[in-house]
């Protein structure tokens, strides 16, 4: 007798309980079919999480209570969202994707969840924000630096904000004076802010992939903030960090940098009814041209190296306003002592006598 024809389980007439269900070209089918609707845009720094450990674990730090409003930037298709939405009282979502949006609307459309989330459409840096507590981030790359001071710069300020980065980005943000990643992107981070390394999250806990690994910082904004103007501060930055190894004083021998210095304290002079000898002395200055001076120059994540620029220097004469700036300069290196000093080694506390001390004599940097 021969034998009976087996049948197969995923036929459509069979009645087994555990019948197989779709064959694995069948499910390739539709997961290609995804990705293609999907496809992630790595240009907008399109890279989601899909631990949910982690993503639990990023909640868990900002610490929420029911009460708060959290803006997430970048949600995604939600997986950060969903924890979130489940301890705090709203959701703010700031989506540049509509697919994204749309997926995310899908997700908790139907569900108890729906009614806490609000999805604003757009870039988050153009984008007027609404009021939140707390701001939780899977940041896109390449608006890390912006997304930081945008923040920072946010009134009322923001409780806390738990943003992931790049790690490089990431370990700039809590570098402290001799630290081989202290820079101006430290100082400046952390004079309004206390910054704290959180966690290290690797690439596989990502789709797709990012070619780097990535950090999770803690960004508590100082309340009340330092009564310092920002631009100011960072106009004296830029010029002690043009090298971080060289000294202080090696900043501001550029020609460049001194005629900017000169038209500041013009203006200042100006503004406040002081009264300036314009003589001039018998030699004459450069004549209209440019000179190629090292500045530091920020990319879109704040992590810019020091590069080679060629700055326009006016045709001027050398005058005693001049003379004047120039002596006054050297009187407030010498008096903090902090000519010889390199930027690399300098806490918080060295650059704000330095720019106090500059601001007595009518030297402003914005």
């Amino acid at each position: 007798m021969g034998k009976a024809s087996k049948r197969s389980g995923g036929g459509h007439g069979s009645d087994k309980p555990y019948s197989r269900g779709p064959s694995a070209a069948a499910k390739d089918a539709a997961s290609k079919a995804v990705n293609k609707v999907f496809k992630m845009n790595t240009n907008l720094g399109q890279h989601i999480l899909k631990n949910p450990g982690v993503a639990q674990a990023i909640v868990d730090k900002a610490g929420l209570k029911q009460s708060d409003i959290v803006l997430e930037v970048g949600p995604g298709t939600g997986n950060l969202t969903v924890k979130i939405l489940e301890k705090a009282r709203a959701v703010q979502a700031v989506e540049m994707d509509p697919r994204m949006a749309a997926e995310l609307t899908k997700r908790v459309q139907g569900t108890p969840l729906e009614k806490k989330l609000s999805i604003l459409l757009g870039d988050v840096i153009k984008t007027e924000l609404p009021y939140f507590d707390v701001c939780i981030s899977n940041t896109p790359y390449q608006i890390s630096s912006p997304l930081v001071f945008k923040l920072l710069a946010h009134s009322p300020a923001p409780r806390v904000c738990v943003l992931m980065f790049q790690r490089e980005f990431a370990m700039r943000l809590v570098a402290r004076p001799g630290d081989p990643l202290y820079c101006r992107l430290s100082v400046n981070a952390q004079m309004w802010a206390r910054c704290t390394h959180i966690m290290k999250v690797d690439k596989n806990n990502f789709k797709p992939p990012p070619k780097v690994e990535s950090s999770v910082v803690r960004i508590e904004p100082k309340n009340p903030r330092p009564p310092v103007s920002y631009d100011e501060w960072d106009g004296l930055l830029r010029i002690v960090f043009v090298r971080g190894n060289r000294t202080i004083k090696a900043g501001f021998a550029s020609k460049a940098v001194m005629e900017i210095v000169e038209r500041n304290y013009r203006t200042w002079c100006a503004t406040n009814d002081v009264p300036l000898d314009d003589g001039e002395d018998v030699d004459m200055e450069e004549e209209d041209g440019e000179e190629e001076m090292e500045m530091e120059v920020d990319d879109d994540m704040g992590m810019g190296g020091v590069q080679k620029v060629k700055v326009k220097v006016g045709k001027k004469k050398r005058g005693k306003v001049t003379e004047i700036v120039r002596a006054k300069v050297d009187k407030v290196l010498e008096e903090t002592e902090m000519a010889d000093k390199r930027a690399v080694k300098c806490e918080e506390g060295d650059f704000l006598k330095l720019l106090y001390a500059f601001n007595v004599e009518g030297i402003h940097f914005s």
